[in-house]
């Protein structure tokens, strides 16, 4: 009877954690379906409405009508980014704010945004670079810089790298790199214009060559990121916790930052600073999956793909002349977020 009884708790954790799995994996699934609905919406609709059966003879079936140019050349490139920046951006988040435990810590507080900028700039104005395919190397390496930069910084001292030291040393090496770029830009017109365009945040006007210089850095930076997750989860404990289970912290803190640095290095190099996707989609994802980073990663990423690309369909219908990605989700980013934080409240980390 004792024995009974005592088996009994242990049952009903058991089935507890079925129900959670089920409904995590119900939700991935889900969440799949929902950015193949984004991908074949942002194919379709635009300026230039096509059909969905248009689509699908222009992608399996081309005949070099004008729809099918339309879907090939300009709208299929544009989706692929929209996707990988999504993920990229999803992702990154994520571990943003897992490795800081700061819920409003943006992916670009290591100083990756102001230092893809700088290498933008530097493209543009020092070597004449016009072509996004040559400089978006340029912007790669000036975010993988800053990172490092940022996080030798944040690891002086004896205690190495932590939430707080880290966060500062982002804050004072983008207020450099922004000062930089302003002094470059400002004596250089060209310059200006590039970085114009470049900072609002788009997905439009790349081509298959863009994607394919992202795909891979992307899919290093994801699989960094689920080997990252259960350090992730044991660091949530607190660092001397994570130490008294045996975890390395230092090797911890490297392999997230390396991702974050591939993943939001990558996406803000070929696609400038889209604001709010790395800033609110892990809230959303934290709300289904709970703290758990091994689910909350997956759910972020799928989550960013089809923000990112429901972004840009708006953009093309509310404009003819499409309001660039960075600028919808800057619109619908700022209330959402400020109607999530008051509602709910800021998600713990």
């Amino acid at each position: 009877m004792g024995a009974s009884l005592a088996a009994r708790p242990d049952a009903v954790r058991d089935r507890s954690s079925r129900r959670h799995r089920r409904r995590r994996l119900l939700g991935l699934t889900v969440l799949a379906l929902g950015a193949a609905v984004a991908a074949v919406a942002s194919l379709a609709y635009g300026a230039h409405p096509v059909p969905l059966e248009a689509v699908w003879r222009a992608i399996t079936d081309p005949t070099g009508s004008e729809d099918d140019i339309v879907v090939r050349s300009l709208r299929a490139p544009r989706t692929v980014i929209g996707i990988l920046a999504g993920l990229a951006l999803g992702v990154g988040g994520a571990l943003m704010q897992g490795h800081t435990r700061n819920p409003i810590a943006d992916p670009g507080l290591l100083g990756v945004n102001q230092g893809a900028a700088l290498g933008v700039v530097i493209a543009v104005v020092v070597f004449d670079v016009g072509a996004l395919t040559s400089y978006v190397w340029f912007g790669f390496a000036g975010a993988l810089v800053a990172a490092v930069v940022v996080f030798l910084l944040g690891t002086v001292g004896s205690r190495g790298s932590t939430p707080v030291t880290l966060a500062l040393a982002g804050a004072a090496v983008s207020a450099l790199l922004y000062g930089l770029i302003s002094a470059i830009v400002l004596g250089d017109r060209q310059g200006m214009e590039t970085y114009r365009f470049w900072h609002v945040g788009s997905i439009a006007g790349r081509d298959f060559a863009v994607a394919g210089q992202m795909a891979p850095f992307v899919l290093a930076g994801l699989v960094l990121a689920l080997v990252n997750t259960p350090g992730l989860n044991t660091l949530a404990l607190g660092e001397d916790m994570a130490t008294a289970l045996g975890r390395n912290v230092r090797r911890t803190r490297v392999l997230g930052v390396l991702a974050i640095t591939l993943l939001v290095g990558t996406a803000v190099a070929a696609c400038g600073p889209i604001a709010f996707v790395g800033l609110i989609v892990p809230h959303l994802a934290r709300a289904v999956t709970g703290p758990d980073y091994r689910w909350l990663v997956p759910f972020a990423g799928l989550l960013g793909a089809i923000l990112v690309l429901a972004a840009d369909v708006l953009g093309r219908l509310v404009s003819d002349d499409s309001l660039e990605v960075g600028i919808m989700l800057a619109v619908i980013g700022a209330p959402a977020f400020i109607h999530l934080v008051r509602r709910k409240g800021v998600a713990r980390i």
